[in-house]
C-alpha cells in the first residue's frame, strides 16, 4: 500500500485497516492487552514496524491522514501519536494532541509521545498546566510527562518541583508512577537541587517511594547516592492498586 500519499480520505481507511493487519501477530496478542491494559483490540505490531509505517506517512500529507481520525486499534492511537510529535507548529500539534490524549487509555500511547520545547518552553508549559488539571489520568501523565523536556533548564526545575508536589493527592497508579520517574531523572540531572527538594517534599508515600527505588535500580547514580536516598524513604506502609 502506498502511505507517502498527498491526499487521504475516508474512502482510503478500510484498505489501511487491512494494510495493519497484514502484519498482525495473534500470539502475543493477550500478552499484549494484560501489558498495556488497553481497552482497545491489539493487533501486536512491533514498534519497529509501527515507526517504519508513520515514517512513509510522515513523507506525504501526514496532517490530512491525522483528520481520517482512525482510532480503532491500539497500533492506529500509536501511529497517530507519533505522527502528532512530527509536526513542529505548537498550535497545530496541540490542536490534534488535544484530541489524542483524550484518546488515552493506557501507559504505552502517553510514553511513546515525545516533544522538541526549544523555543516554546512557555507554550509548552502552560500545557502541561493545562494538561495535569484535567479529570482524566493519562492526560495528567502526559501533562507530567512533557516536563522531562524542562529538567535541565535551571527556570524550571523548582516549578518541576512544586508541580510534583500538587499530586500529593494523586491516586491513579499511572500518574504516581511518571511522577516517580521524573523524581529520578531530577536526582540524575539536578542533584543538588533534588536533594534540597527532598529535604521538605510534600510527595505521596507511593511516589517518593517508588522514586527512590528507581533511584536505586539505576546505573547512573552511585552505591554511595544510592544508600543516601534510602533517608528520603517514607517507611509507612502505603498499598497502591494499579
Amino acid at each position: 500500500m502506498k502511505l507517502n500519499r498527498t491526499c487521504w480520505t475516508n474512502s482510503d481507511i478500510e484498505e489501511f485497516q487491512q494494510y495493519l493487519k497484514t502484519y498482525q501477530k495473534n500470539k502475543n496478542n493477550e500478552r499484549m492487552i494484560t501489558l498495556l491494559k488497553t481497552s482497545l483490540p491489539v493487533l501486536c505490531l512491533n514498534t519497529p514496524t509501527i515507526k517504519e509505517i508513520v515514517n512513509q506517512i510522515a513523507k506525504g500529507n501526514y496532517l490530512e491522514f491525522l483528520d481520517l481520525m482512525i482510532w480503532q486499534y491500539y497500533e492506529n492511537t500509536a501511529i497517530n501519536g507519533f505522527l502528532i510529535c512530527k509536526i513542529k507548529d505548537f498550535n497545530t500539534m496541540k490542536k490534534y494532541l488535544d484530541i489524542y490524549s483524550n484518546k488515552c487509555d493506557n501507559w504505552a500511547t502517553c510514553d511513546l509521545l515525545s516533544f522538541n520545547v526549544k523555543n516554546n518552553e512557555e507554550k509548552y508549559y502552560n500545557l502541561v498546566l493545562e494538561y495535569i488539571k484535567s479529570d482524566k489520568p493519562f492526560v495528567r501523565r502526559i501533562g507530567m510527562s512533557i516536563l522531562f523536556n524542562f529538567i535541565d533548564n535551571d527556570s524550571y526545575i523548582n516549578k518541576i518541583f512544586d508541580l510534583l508536589d500538587s499530586f500529593n493527592k494523586e491516586e491513579h497508579y499511572y500518574v504516581n508512577m511518571m511522577n516517580a520517574w521524573l523524581l529520578c531523572e531530577c536526582y540524575i540531572k539536578q542533584k543538588d537541587r533534588t536533594i534540597n527538594y527532598l529535604k521538605h517534599h510534600k510527595l505521596n508515600k507511593f511516589t517518593i517511594n517508588k522514586a527512590i527505588q528507581k533511584c536505586r535500580e539505576s546505573r547512573r547514580i552511585s552505591q554511595e547516592e544510592k544508600e543516601e536516598l534510602l533517608k528520603y524513604k517514607n517507611k509507612v506502609k502505603e498499598v497502591m492498586t494499579q
